[in-house]
């Protein structure tokens, strides 16, 4: 995510170790009694999002949505592994009426407890057993409002609507496991009227119309953090076509200028994509893409996995904005492919994101990015961790730019051709999956051959300026 501002924040006194393994939920006891999942991934950053007792390998979504009423139908059939013998378990859905669940085709008895749907299916579930959920629901989605991370979710519009938001967005426009540890394969059809442009991720599939409505079909084959999916709903111009043998999916609002700034900023996703794997690996998605929207509530950027969102901010300066561009794109990288397992580790996301914009800097010419690692260095506040900043500051400038400084203080240490080769190997070893901030301190000391802590807890939780590598 890239925001366009925030507001100033009092510094939080949080005691940090830059590599301290962060402790997740426990697991359930030797025995095989069944027992309910637990109803919190137990993420002090996003307290009562996620579940535990399972993992989710699929959901395939069929939705229907009109945006002259606000409503929404849909039907989530949910591919699930039991990591726990079940009694019962949870799926985070807010604010609309499930109507039926079944469990492994049984009718499942379902109730609402805020924001959780609890499921208890016919018998139990033993570990290992796999099986499918199927939810019926309906209703008028609603938009999440946190008074310190601002609002996500669903957002209705003048022509249609947007589902976007970090951390959290998902559970609002489906049932959903909500929390990048597990990450699933995605199957959406949304069926809007005629003539309304539908917009996810991955792959486009077969288009479809009937009786004045019109499905479109998407398909992400690689895992996908939830909160990484969206859906753009409305007025929009398409351009589609191939790159690198991908298809290749931008949308920018029928309400901005045809060939204006953001328009001219998408159009170069390709390019820059390119860039971008030559210094990290391969693209790691089976599609390229992007959407501008014009809607005012959307103050930031998101890395929507394959199919990055842009809030109209970036794009009033008269000009064309790639660095943007840049950011989101790095993240199919670090934050999408590599996702974080806890919200704490951010910076992992965030750091290399920003990073990658320096590097675009100087290959068009700009500051070099040492020059934008001094620039940067003479103005930080080192009183603020990147590192597990706590939940009010996970959107800080030390998130992003104290993690900016890490990396290029790793760069400078190990030397152009070790960085590099590290960047390429993690990608790799840990595509699709999620890490830690310990995760990546011990890859770095394998590929490098030498000790990096000291260093990373200098540059990511030292309350003093390191000393300039």
């Amino acid at each position: 995510m890239r925001r366009l501002s925030r507001r100033i924040r009092p510094a939080l006194a949080v005691a940090v170790t830059a590599v301290a393994v962060l402790v997740g939920c426990t697991g359930p006891a030797d025995d095989d009694a069944f027992r309910p999942g637990a109803a919190d991934a137990g993420d002090p950053y996003v307290p009562g999002r996620g579940n535990g007792g399972y993992d989710v390998e699929a959901y395939r979504l069929r939705v229907r949505y009109d945006p002259a009423t606000d409503r929404l139908t849909g039907r989530a059939s949910v591919t699930v592994t039991a990591t726990a013998p079940l009694s019962r378990f949870n799926l985070d859905l807010i604010g609309l009426d499930v109507s039926e669940v079944t469990v492994a085709g049984a009718a499942a008895t379902h109730r609402r407890d805020g924001d959780e749907l609890v499921v208890t299916p016919a018998r139990g579930l033993p570990r290992g057993a796999g099986f499918t959920v199927e939810v019926a629901y309906a209703g008028v989605p609603t938009a999440v409002r946190d008074g310190e991370l601002g609002s996500g979710g669903w957002l209705h519009t003048a022509d249609g609507a947007i589902a976007l938001g970090q951390p959290e967005s998902a559970a609002t426009w489906f049932p959903v496991n909500d929390h990048p540890s597990d990450k699933a394969r995605y199957d959406v059809e949304v069926t809007v009227p005629d003539g309304t442009e539908a917009l996810g991720n991955g792959v486009p599939g077969e288009r479809t119309s009937a009786d004045g409505w019109t499905t479109w079909r998407w398909r992400e084959d690689a895992p996908m953090a939830s909160y990484l999916s969206t859906l753009v709903i409305g007025d929009y111009r398409v351009t589609t076509g191939v790159h690198g043998g991908r298809p290749a999916v931008t949308a920018v609002a029928a309400s901005l200028p045809a060939d204006g700034p953001a328009a001219r900023s998408l159009a170069r996703t390709g390019e820059i994509a390119d860039f971008l794997a030559e210094r990290f690996g391969p693209y790691p998605f089976a599609s390229y893409g992007g959407i501008a929207v014009a809607d005012d509530r959307i103050g930031y950027a998101l890395e929507t996995q394959s199919r990055p969102v842009y809030g109209p901010g970036f794009f009033r300066a008269g000009r064309p904005n790639p660095s943007v561009v840049v950011h989101e794109l790095a993240h199919q990288w670090f934050g999408d492919s590599v996702s974080v397992a806890r919200w704490q580790d951010i910076w992992l996301n965030e750091g290399f994101a920003t990073y990658a914009e320096w590097l675009w800097t100087e290959h068009e010419g700009g500051r070099s990015a040492q020059q934008s690692f001094e620039a940067r260095y003479a103005v930080t506040d080192w009183s603020q961790p990147s590192v597990d900043p706590g939940r009010a500051e996970m959107f800080g400038d030390a998130v992003y730019q104290r993690g900016a400084l890490a990396v290029h203080a790793l760069r400078r240490t190990v030397g152009d051709e070790t960085f590099f080769r590290l960047l390429r190997g993690w990608t790799a070893e840990w595509r699709d999956r999620t890490v830690t901030t310990a995760d990546f301190v011990g890859y770095a000391e394998r590929v490098a051959g030498r000790p990096l802590r000291p260093l990373f807890d200098a540059w990511l939780a030292g309350a003093t300026a390191p000393a300039l590598p």
